[in-house]
């Protein structure tokens, strides 16, 4: 999926093409498998991914038309899901809508940016790591993960955020320690 018309458009869509490259490649019978996050399925993945997109975009006033049924196809919900996410995000009446963010005035493009593209790279590599594939996080994904990761500060560890960081060999590579700090073993 292609978008235009702001920056989180094209930032959405960058990170995009390869979860929905993952998702195209679970298989049907993959989709109860188990991931990194405590207790969710690999569809549970893609549920939390929709559903909270949706929360936040339709709390701001964002028509995204009906849900997609993850439960039926996960894959092709997150594909009908983030179609409409682009077209509402490349409206820069959209996407420069100011509000009250946690951290103060923000608008609904910056926090997408912030929290939303960051949650889909890290759910994408739980996605590719709980049905045997590989996540491809590039060098840039790894920067916004560690950097997305500094900006929560103890929060990160709240209920049902991350688990605790964990522990690592000292020649782990640079993934693997920027996922440990999410509670994730690489």
């Amino acid at each position: 999926m292609t978008a235009t018309g702001t920056p989180i458009a094209t930032d959405y869509a960058a990170v995009l093409e390869p979860l929905l490259a993952v998702a195209d490649a679970v298989p049907a019978d993959g989709w109860d498998a188990a991931t990194p996050c405590e207790d969710w399925s690999a569809r549970d993945v893609v549920t939390h991914l929709v559903d909270t997109q949706r929360e936040f975009l339709t709390g701001r006033g964002t028509d995204l038309g009906p849900a997609p049924d993850v439960a039926a196809d996960p894959a092709a919900a997150l594909r009908a899901h983030a179609g409409r996410v682009l077209a509402a995000v490349s409206d820069p009446a959209v996407a420069d809508e100011p509000y009250d963010g946690f951290s103060g005035p923000t608008t609904v493009g910056e926090t997408l940016a912030q929290f939303y593209v960051w949650d889909m790279v890290v759910h994408r590599w739980d996605l590719a790591r709980g049905t045997g594939q590989d996540a491809g996080l590039t060098d840039a994904e790894i920067e916004r993960v560690e950097s997305g990761a500094g900006t929560w500060g103890d929060a990160l560890y709240a209920d049902g955020i991350c688990r605790p960081a964990v522990e690592v060999p000292g020649d782990a590579g640079r993934e693997a320690r920027v996922l440990a700090l999410l509670g994730r073993r690489a």
